[in-house]
């Protein structure tokens, strides 16, 4: 199979007069399922459809946009697999130095706010030729926003862009239905009914407004201003995230609107078994000269599921795969398993045999009827459900069945494994020591403090204690010396110095130097991005301590990485701020 055409050569070779979907990315084009244009791109192929991938366009001009002609349906406008703004900048708004989703990660290759910047081209090249616009930068932007980068509050995407209909989530169910409608000699402005979609409306619609059971949110410039309506609004859109019980949401924005239709269903397991068997080269596109580090990363890798019910607040996964656990058969994953291990030259490793939670494939409600009435934001918070069906044998059944495919030599599990749902199952622990751990497992306690853990909807530092007991005396008796790589996140919402220096004694007490901190950066939308702007729990409305100062904020990672003789000087300054002198020997 070819690769997706992204010249107009390529286009004349497959013998086409002209294409029917442009699908615009800030990524380079890599034919691998992990990639979204690839993904949404082979399944518009499958149904017929003459497909074009505009990769990292000029930006400057539309010149680029006018590259395959006229597309007969619509252009596709996506920043690529990152928001675009995280993708170029690091927490501290410095200009990261490299891009993991460019040829030789070159930086550079995308606009800042690129859904607005490519949405505003494609206009310019083709007045007439609808919009739509999608992938995360637009799921997590698709209503008033707090926007780190700017520091303020910024309208929605959509009316930003002035692109015709934004698809949020996944979006293979509402491609297939608008491109299937398009070619019905349906008009764009009339696909007002999708589920999974959020459209514009003018002026005059906004003011004669009626959608029926539709919950309106404060407006755009309520929420800039007032930090209570805000958080309102941010409680309301989580509320409303259920695909089974969500009602329309409005969003006025300066005599504007933005109406979202409910979520998109899950897909179901045969639907995920056709996408992820589609023909996928598993390459980058061969005039790339450069390799692109995205892909060295996962292109040995294979999802299992999609979605995630953690529900942790600095995550967006809940806003944009859904809590429903979407799996497939494991007769697929093991096809393609045997698939990548055929491939000349492949060492005989599977990098991640994964999902966005390694261990919630297959799980879900033991009572569906009380899932589709829910609205709570996580299935694991602040205790596991009762009405979750935790029940392994399905992902064990997986694992034994991949194992057992000749020519294997190894399928890591890289992904991340929730430790409370781990530990509903010894088995699990046992087998991830034995067969699918190259020595180092990853896992992410994020901090100690209960209070902090609380606001990100974490579990308590007691679940990762036990988990890493279990996990390591599992490898002792495997006769295996393996080890656990910790991830934490400094300044958080809600963390403060005093929390910060308990975790840094907490570390240095096990002789435990992390190296994978991750400085909280409020990404779009999330839950811990509006306690940042706020200072309030959306939910209840209670005050949330902050670090917001570069100065705290640097002194809260001195104290993770105590071990650092660097971060000496940082550590006494912080420890003298809040009076624990006492602290000074036992860290350093």
């Amino acid at each position: 199979m070819d690769f997706l055409p992204i010249t107009p050569e390529e286009v004349k070779k497959r013998g086409w007069d002209a294409v029917d979907v442009v699908f615009v990315t800030g990524d380079a084009y890599v034919d691998h399922p992990s990639f979204a244009m690839a993904l949404v791109g082979r399944l518009l192929e499958s149904e017929g459809l003459r497909v074009a991938i505009l990769a990292q366009p000029r930006w400057d001009n539309c010149a680029d946009f006018r590259m395959f002609g006229k597309p007969r349906l619509f252009f596709g406008v996506s920043a690529g697999n990152m928001d675009s703004m995280i993708n170029k900048y690091t927490h501290n708004r410095k200009i990261r130095s490299t891009d993991d989703f460019s040829p030789g990660a070159r930086p550079g290759l995308r606009p800042d706010r690129a859904t607005i910047i490519y949405s505003q081209r494609a206009r310019e090249a083709y007045p007439e030729v609808p919009i739509i616009i999608g992938g995360i930068e637009a799921t997590m932007r698709r209503f008033a926003h707090y926007d780190y980068w700017s520091d303020k509050v910024r309208k929605s995407v959509l009316l930003d862009s002035k692109a015709d209909l934004l698809v949020y989530g996944m979006g293979e169910r509402q491609l297939r239905e608008i491109t299937a409608r398009l070619k019905a000699g349906e008009m764009i402005k009339d696909m007002r009914d999708i589920r999974g979609t959020a459209y514009p409306l003018g002026a005059k619609e906004a003011a004669e407004l009626k959608v029926p059971g539709a919950i309106e949110l404060p407006t755009a410039g309520e929420v800039a201003g007032d930090r209570v309506k805000f958080s309102a609004a941010t409680r309301i859109i989580y509320e409303e995230s259920n695909p089974f019980n969500a009602r329309p949401l409005v969003q006025k924005s300066e005599g504007k609107a933005v109406v979202q239709n409910p979520p998109a269903l899950p897909l179901s397991t045969e639907e995920m078994d056709f996408i992820y068997g589609l023909p996928f080269r598993k390459l980058a596109h061969p005039s790339y000269k450069e390799p692109i580090p995205a892909l060295e990363t996962i292109k040995d890798s294979i999802v299992i599921h999609r979605g995630c019910f953690g529900g942790c607040a600095f995550c967006s996964l809940t806003l944009h795969q859904g809590r429903f656990i979407q799996t497939r058969s494991a007769a697929s994953v093991e096809k393609e398993a045997e698939e990548l291990l055929k491939t000349p030259r492949h060492p005989g490793n599977i990098s991640d045999l994964g999902a966005p939670s390694a261990n919630m494939y297959a799980m879900g409600g033991k009572d569906m009827n009380v899932c589709r009435a829910c609205r709570k934001l996580s299935c694991l918070h602040p205790v596991i459900c009762p009405n979750l069906n935790t029940d392994y044998k399905p992902l064990l059944a997986l694992m034994r069945g991949v194992r057992a495919i000749k020519g294997l030599k190894k399928a890591f599990v890289a992904s991340g494994i929730r430790m409370d749902l781990a530990l509903k199952c010894g088995e699990y622990i046992s087998e991830i020591a034995r067969f699918h751990t190259g020595g180092l497992l990853k896992v992410a306690p994020e901090h100690i403090s209960p209070k902090v853990l609380a606001v990100m909807k974490k579990p308590p530092v007691e679940v990762f204690k036990e988990f890493a007991d279990k996990f390591l005396a599992e490898s002792k008796k495997a006769g295996k010396e393996q080890y656990l790589v910790l991830y934490f996140i400094s300044a958080h919402p809600g963390s403060t110095i005093e929390d910060m220096a308990e975790l840094g004694v907490f570390l240095k007490e096990r002789h435990i130097r992390p190296q994978q901190i991750n400085d909280f950066l409020p990404a779009p939308m999330e839950l811990a991005t509006s306690i940042y702007f706020t200072g309030l729990d959306p939910f209840t409305l209670a005050p949330v301590y902050v670090p917001k100062k570069e100065t705290e904020r640097r002194m809260q990672r001195a104290l993770l990485q105590y071990y650092k003789p660097e971060n000496k000087p940082l550590i006494i300054k912080a420890l003298r701020e809040i009076n624990r002198q006492d602290l000074i020997k036992k860290l350093l």
